[in-house]
């Protein structure tokens, strides 16, 4: 399977790029009708949902929940701020913090719907259902929602962004991720 236009949003971009999804048919055809120098990459799970959760959209949503209560612009660098686990006080803190976990978010979105990636039960992610697709593209625009109110660097502005992404959270959570019987039944 090829999904086009994915490369541009990872910097990939050109004519002819394509992304070959691992174990697909494209992945173990020879480069035939490729022209030289045309990128291929091939996407791959790494982690399960829970770790993608964890790594990435958790990290980033807390961000966005501090800067309703935390100006981001009052908030001291860390003495060291290359080596800061906190986003807000590291080299990029402060609004583009912000910024950037409003983007994580958005381009995270892109990872819940790739092909072969497994729950933490190891149940497949449910990306061929229409409501996970409709979710996913309410975690995207929530995701935009944020880096457009962290642009403008109104506290008020995230007060509303963070309620969209509260609302695509909870929609998902509330079907795959708060169920009766825990872990062993998300997903299904």
């Amino acid at each position: 399977m090829r999904v086009r236009n994915l490369l541009c949003a990872v910097g990939i971009c050109g004519a002819g790029a394509t992304l070959v999804l691992a174990g697909s048919a494209a992945a173990q055809a020879p480069a035939a009708g490729r022209g030289a120098g045309t990128p291929t990459q091939t996407a791959r799970v790494h982690g399960d949902l829970a770790q993608l959760m964890r790594g990435i959209l958790f990290p980033a949503s807390n961000v966005i929940f501090a800067s309703q209560s935390t100006d981001p612009a009052t908030v001291k660098q860390a003495d060291d701020p290359s080596s800061s686990s906190d986003p807000l006080t590291s080299t990029y803190g402060g609004w583009q913090a912000v910024e950037n976990a409003g983007l994580a978010l958005a381009e995270a979105a892109n990872l819940l719907v790739v092909p072969g990636r497994l729950c933490q039960n190891g149940a497949p992610v449910p990306i061929q259902n229409a409501d996970w697709q409709l979710w996913v593209q309410g975690l995207r625009d929530a995701g935009m929602a944020a880096y457009t109110a962290a642009q403008s660097k109104s506290q008020d502005a995230m007060l509303d962004a963070s309620d969209v992404m509260s609302t695509a959270c909870a929609n998902c959570h509330d079907k795959y991720r708060e169920v009766p019987g825990g872990v062993p039944s998300r997903c299904r």
